[in-house]
């Protein structure tokens, strides 16, 4: 498994110059790939190659006098460039073939130079290298101070140089990891767990945990509703609409941060102490679209759901996703009796078969971790939910009018005692 390890970079001011004429040779040689594949196809030729491209756009335009500045920076960088072109048109033709999974893929477009992120890439062949003072020592910029918040576990295969719209430089390695080391690393248990996701609290847990949500765009909005009409103050093009627009930048990314660190922090955690996570497979761009907007892009689902699919594979873990119809919100984890549909106000309700009272939360958190197959007997064999007979009362309904126990024996299933507690149950499981 690819992964990649971010670091914080800072540049000294002739360090930031090259960077720049970096940043923009790579996206120069860019731009000029597009425009030759463009050019070809409005003319009805053939697409030039790849060679051909990088013969034409790197090794000859260096010699003509209005692109000899390419000679300035590492011609590494420039053919990464031209790679990131071909590999955006690849991308592109196999989303319209329906071979590419996703969202459709639209054409590849010019780069700007007022684009707020900037990045090149180094592969092996670029001769860079950490000094022994623990400096990233990057060919026609120098030694860069990097600050390292971890160790690497292994030699990185490539290095990328990103410069972000909040004027931060980062350096991301490609690192090969070994599923059997990462496996070995992580304490042996045999705890399953469910979880739902949800706004008032970001996660329940089927053991009945809640895990409040930071909310840190809602904590955040004074400020940043502040620094935004700064901004729109200011004249365009001016050095101080530059300098507002950074302001806007970084308190933006200070939101971006938080949030990522406690995805990263709530994922690890339930990576480690279970051997197997159940969860709904959520619509979570039709939920962006609504009215909940908002706080659904708060709380950052999408990139939660990401990082516990990675973290299981590379560490030997389970995630079972069910399908996002299941009635979990619906159905009594006790007796297993659907109760019909609850409007999102209600927080809490009493089973009508059995009287349990349910917080609707932690009782779609166990309908979760059962429906996934995680749910546990005494005996230590997993069970599923089984048929549950309709209510008479259900619209739609044919079914008998004997009681739900008496239902299932008229089925031929055996009777099954009294219906344990909701703490025994969890007591059991």
């Amino acid at each position: 498994m690819q992964l990649r390890y971010a670091f914080k970079l800072y540049p000294q001011p002739r360090q930031r110059l090259a960077l720049t004429r970096a940043f923009g040779c790579a996206r120069v040689v860019y731009n000029d790939a597009v425009r030759a594949r463009e050019d070809a196809r409005a003319s009805g030729g053939p697409f030039p190659k790849a060679a051909e491209l990088s013969r034409k756009l790197i090794t000859e335009a260096k010699r003509t006098p209005g692109r000899s500045w390419l000679g300035e920076v590492s011609a590494v960088v420039l053919q990464q460039s031209l790679r990131d072109a071909e590999s955006a048109y690849r991308n592109f033709f196999a989303s319209l073939k329906g071979e590419r999974k996703g969202a459709k893929n639209g054409a590849p477009r010019f780069k700007s130079r007022k684009d707020n992120r900037q990045s090149i890439r180094f592969t092996a062949n670029a001769c860079w290298s950490i000094t022994g003072s623990g400096k990233l020592n990057l060919p026609k910029v120098g030694a860069v101070k990097v600050k390292w918040s971890r160790a690497l576990p292994t030699r990185p295969s490539s290095v990328t140089v990103i410069k972000d719209a909040a004027g931060r430089y980062f350096a991301s390695f490609v690192i090969d990891t070994d599923p059997a080391a990462d496996s070995a690393r992580m304490p042996d248990t045999d705890r399953t767990v469910g979880i739902d996701l949800g706004l008032t609290s970001f996660a329940v847990l089927s053991d009945g945990t809640k895990i409040d949500s930071p909310r840190f765009l809602r904590r955040a909005e004074k400020k940043l509703k502040k620094t935004q009409r700064e901004l729109s103050r200011k004249q365009k093009g001016s050095r101080n609409r530059e300098k507002a627009r950074l302001k806007v930048a970084r308190a933006h990314a200070k939101v971006a941060d938080a949030r990522h660190e406690f995805h990263h922090q709530l994922s690890t955690k339930l990576i480690r102490d279970n051997q197997a996570i159940g969860m709904e497979n959520l619509a979570v761009k039709g939920l962006a679209r609504t009215r909940l907007a908002k706080s659904v892009h708060d709380a950052g689902w999408a990139q939660f759901v990401r990082m516990l699919e990675y973290k299981a594979a590379r560490y030997g873990r389970t995630l079972v996703k069910i399908g996002r119809f299941e009635p979990t919100s619906q159905t009594c984890s006790t007796c297993g009796v659907k109760d019909g549909p609850k409007p999102l106000h209600i927080r809490e309700w009493t089973c009508t078969a059995c009287g349990t009272l349910h917080d609707r939360d932690h009782n779609a958190a166990i309908n979760i971790r059962t429906a996934a197959g995680l749910a546990v007997t005494a005996c230590g064999a997993p069970v599923r939910p089984g048929l549950v007979p309709a209510q008479r009362e259900e619209t739609g309904s044919h079914g008998s009018s004997l009681d739900p126990c008496a239902a299932m024996r008229h089925r031929g299933r055996a009777s099954r005692p009294e219906s344990p507690s909701l703490q025994e149950r969890e007591q059991v499981n």
